[in-house]
């Protein structure tokens, strides 16, 4: 992984991933202590410094910690400042329906888009009512749509939960249920680069049969990395940059802010 921030640039494309917001519908709502809003706003203002040319902007689920349609549309105005086109799908704190209200007459929650020589599909692992992640017939049959149409583009495929281990032992139970029926749709498609989840709230890089697995930090609070029980990390928020290159090739990294100060309120729950 390079060790700058910045990502060179071709004529290749960049994507910025913005995971778990967990904004409120007050504007000064918090999570574990941690003002969500403020931290994003700060995140928002380092990806401007970092990344002057955006193609993609991925929201990869929790949005939103209470599912309102003011979060939700304060997570649009927010991220508007960014150039290049966005897609938003739905984690465990999200509330589709009003998602899709905030969305309405946009292309935010369109679930595929081709950009330069790749595809890059979203999908819903989301479960309503649940923390844990599943992906559906109709969204595995997406899956193999969207890769079976093109069988010439590089793919990066994207959803929510976590669908290999982490190494954090409490947040086993809570990934995704059916990661094997994900990885026998994945295994039988050699253009398959990379795969890319939220959910965790922390960093993770790995190879699976030439696939790069791909976590990210939170825009809040960060959660310590191979913590047997729920312990949030001191590590800053952030966000992570991928840039997709044309013969396939991927560079990424994670860049995060500094001066957030905060202490932890673990009599929070939910989250």
């Amino acid at each position: 992984m390079p060790s700058s921030s910045i990502p060179s640039a071709d004529s290749s494309v960049l994507l910025v991933q913005l995971s778990d917001s967990h904004l409120f519908a007050e504007a000064e709502g918090k999570l574990l202590g941690m003002d969500t809003r403020d931290s994003l706003e700060k995140v928002i203002e380092r990806v401007q410094r970092e990344q002057p040319q955006i193609d993609l902007m991925l929201a990869t689920g929790d949005l939103s910690q209470d599912g309102t349609l003011e979060s939700y549309n304060r997570f649009r105005d927010m991220t508007a400042v960014l150039p290049g086109l966005a897609r938003w799908f739905p984690g465990n704190h999200d509330e589709l329906p009003m998602m899709q209200q905030a969305c309405a007459g946009t292309e935010l929650l369109e679930p595929v888009v081709d950009l330069g020589n790749w595809r890059i599909t979203v999908l819903d692992s989301s479960i309503p009512g649940a923390v844990p992640g599943y992906l559906e017939e109709a969204q595995l049959n997406l899956l193999v749509n969207a890769l079976s149409e093109a069988p010439e583009r590089h793919h990066l495929v994207c959803f929510h939960h976590h669908p290999v281990s982490i190494g954090c032992r409490w947040m086993e139970p809570i990934g995704l249920r059916n990661p094997d029926e994900l990885f026998a749709v994945l295994d039988r498609f050699p253009q398959v680069r990379a795969v890319l989840w939220g959910h965790v709230h922390q960093e993770f890089d790995q190879m699976r049969n030439g696939v790069r697995l791909l976590a990210s930090p939170s825009t809040c609070v960060q959660f310590a990395p191979g913590s047997e029980e729920f312990q949030v990390d001191d590590t800053a928020p952030g966000y992570r940059w991928l840039r997709l290159h044309e013969d396939g090739r991927l560079e990424t990294d994670v860049s995060r802010v500094t001066g957030i100060h905060f202490v932890v309120d673990y009599s929070i729950k939910g989250y």
